[in-house]
This record gives structure tokens, C-alpha cells and sequence, in this order.
């Protein structure tokens, strides 16, 4: 009786640890104590100079705490804060009433960040998980899938990188960018250019660093999609900067 009644017990903390990730990472968001936020700036420079360290020690974390998402809120936390002053540097450059820049550092963070981060990570975690999982070798092996929370710390991990690009380092280019002519249009275009490109390589690494997924270079193709429509974007004149600007602050542009 004894082995039939501690295998039972072990299907059941199985079944029941999944379901207590989510709350215990969402209590975490208001303890910041217990936050590691060293190590997540440690993390946020080596995603723009290193990235594959990181994922490397995502392999490290699998083996300490058995599952492929961070159980610390701290990266979202912190992309959060950045993302709020960068918008708000933004309003004080080119906003001028205090009820505007409110709504556009909420739409900013809603729809920029967590609203696309959320659909973004589904779309993938549904993709990874029901066309890209290889077959188990066996009837009695584990079955692995990609967590929601890994895919979206995948999705975090790749857009920081592009929030340094689009929203840090565009905010001191915008006053060329947004301006009329060929120079602007063309530099506005290879910082989108390599900015959507980078985040879909970090993407692919995110993915590509499970064991148990097979043909993550699907992860790369939007990358050439990126690189034909960027001439052509050239060549029409389309300026993404002043197009993006026009959407939160068209009365000074």
C-alpha cells in the first residue's frame, strides 16, 4: 500500500504546483523585498549584449526550480517603471496637458506592453505547444510543455531590447526623426528595422533553448519579412517614428 499511496500523493502535488504558480508570482509583485532586482539589471544588459548568457542560465533555473519561468516579478516589474518615464519624457517634450500625458502613459503600458505582450505570448505558447513539440520517444516519457509565464518572460526578455532602441534612444533621435525628407525616413526605417528584427532573435533563442521543441527557426522568418518591407517603406517615404508620434501627440507634429 505504501508505494501506491505515495504515487498518488506525487499526481497530486503535480497537478496542484501549476495551479499555485501564478498567485504566489503575482504576491511577489507587491513585495518588492523579496524582489532580486541585481540580477534582473544583470539580465536586462546581457539581453542587449549577450543575450544567449541568459538563456543559458534559464537552464540553470529549470534544473533549481523545476519549471522555465521566472518565479520573480522583478523584470516586469522594472520594464514597467522604464517604460512610464520614457513615456513621460516623451509628454514633456511634446505634450502639453497633464490629462493627455496620463492617457497616453496608460495606453502606452496597456496596449505597448502588456496587452500585445499578452496576446503575443498566447499566440506562441498555443503555436510552440501544439505544432512544434517533438514526439515523446516513448509512451512512458514525461510530457513537456512550454509554460504561459515562460512565454511571456520571453516576450519581456525581447522587448527590452527594443524599448532601449524605439523608446530610449529614439526619444534623443526624435527631433530628426520625425522631421520631413529622405535622411529621416531613412534612419526612422533601419532603427524599426533592427529593432523588430532583434526582438524576433531573441525570441527565437527563447524558444530555441527548450529541449523539447524542434523547427524554433520559425521564430526567425518574421525577420525577412522585416527586411524586404523596410526598402520598400523607404522607397514610398513612410516614416514610422513621425506615423507612431502622430498617434499621441499629432497636434505638435
Amino acid at each position: 500500500m505504501l508505494p501506491t499511496t505515495s504515487k498518488g500523493l506525487g499526481r497530486t502535488s503535480s497537478h496542484v504546483r501549476p495551479n499555485s504558480v501564478l498567485p504566489q508570482y503575482l504576491r511577489k509583485i507587491i513585495k518588492w523585498q523579496q524582489m532580486d532586482i541585481e540580477y534582473t539589471f544583470w539580465q536586462m544588459l546581457h539581453l542587449c549584449t549577450s543575450p544567449k548568457v541568459v538563456y543559458q542560465h534559464t537552464k540553470y533555473h529549470k534544473q533549481t526550480k523545476n519549471q522555465w519561468a521566472r518565479d520573480d516579478p522583478a523584470f516586469i516589474v522594472i520594464c514597467t517603471l522604464l517604460l512610464v518615464i520614457a513615456t513621460l519624457a516623451y509628454c514633456a517634450a511634446y505634450d502639453h496637458s497633464a490629462g493627455h500625458a496620463v492617457f497616453v502613459v496608460i495606453s502606452v503600458l496597456l496596449f505597448h506592453f502588456i496587452l500585445t505582450g499578452a496576446t503575443l505570448a498566447t499566440c506562441c505558447w498555443f503555436l510552440t505547444n501544439n505544432y512544434l513539440r517533438e514526439e515523446a520517444p516513448s509512451s512512458h516519457a514525461v510530457e513537456q510543455r512550454v509554460e504561459w509565464l515562460y512565454a511571456f518572460d520571453v516576450h519581456c526578455n525581447s522587448f527590452f531590447p527594443m524599448f532601449v532602441l524605439l523608446y530610449v534612444i529614439h526619444y534623443f533621435l526624435s527631433p530628426l526623426l520625425v522631421a520631413h525628407g529622405f535622411i529621416p525616413v531613412l534612419l526612422s526605417n533601419l532603427l524599426f528595422m533592427f529593432a523588430a528584427s532583434y526582438y524576433h532573435y531573441l525570441n527565437f533563442l527563447g524558444y530555441d533553448v527548450l529541449p523539447f521543441l524542434e523547427r524554433t527557426t520559425f521564430f526567425l522568418y518574421p525577420i525577412g519579412i522585416v527586411i524586404v518591407l523596410s526598402p520598400i517603406f523607404i522607397l514610398i517615404g513612410f516614416n514610422p517614428s513621425r506615423h507612431f508620434m502622430n498617434i499621441y501627440f499629432s497636434r505638435v507634429l
